[in-house]
């Protein structure tokens, strides 16, 4: 009775060594796949994974240098008013000290003018006395030369000298 075994759901022993070689084979090539694919392929996810990781944490790092220098640049903001203050301060003094000094060395330069215009006009007054003097010696001259002339005797001539120096002044003498 051979005829016909009926079995369960058809699975004869054919089929089942089919199936299992299937198997077996599937096992051997997923084994193979995933040391030739799989294996780079998750190299290359775990790569990137750890790139972008590297990434963000840089992102991080540079976030937080961002802020630190912003907090910087904000203090320093903050200080500007009276960096500025300081600097004027210093010009201030600086144009203060330079006046003080432009004010002097004018004033040095207009005594010095003083005194140079004190001295020609010294200067002057001595050669206006010394001409003075050459007139009254000439006026003199010809005085006694007139007197000499006129043959008068020493008394005239003592007083017309000495008139002369009365209307001239002794100062002018003395001087």
């Amino acid at each position: 009775m051979l005829a016909e075994q009926t079995f369960l759901f058809n699975l004869d022993p054919q089929l089942v060594f089919d199936a299992i070689l299937l198997a077996i084979a599937v096992f051997f090539l997923f084994l193979i796949m995933s040391n030739l694919l799989f294996n780079p392929a998750r190299k290359l996810l775990k790569d990137r994974q750890e790139r972008i990781a590297g990434e963000i944490e840089d992102a991080k790092a540079d976030k937080e240098s961002a802020a630190a220098l912003k907090a910087e640049y904000e203090a320093k903001l903050k200080n500007v008013d009276k960096e500025a203050e300081v600097i004027l301060a210093e010009a201030r003094q600086k144009a203060v000290k330079n006046e003080t000094k432009i004010i002097s060395d004018a004033k040095e330069e207009a005594s010095r003018i003083i005194k140079r215009a004190k001295e020609e006009a010294e200067l002057e007054k001595k050669h206006a006395m010394d001409d003075m003097k050459q007139e009254m010696v000439a006026v003199a001259a010809l005085m006694a030369q007139k007197v000499v002339t006129a043959s008068i005797d020493t008394n005239i001539q003592s007083t017309l000298v000495d008139e002369t120096l009365k209307e001239m002044g002794e100062s002018t003498w003395l001087s």
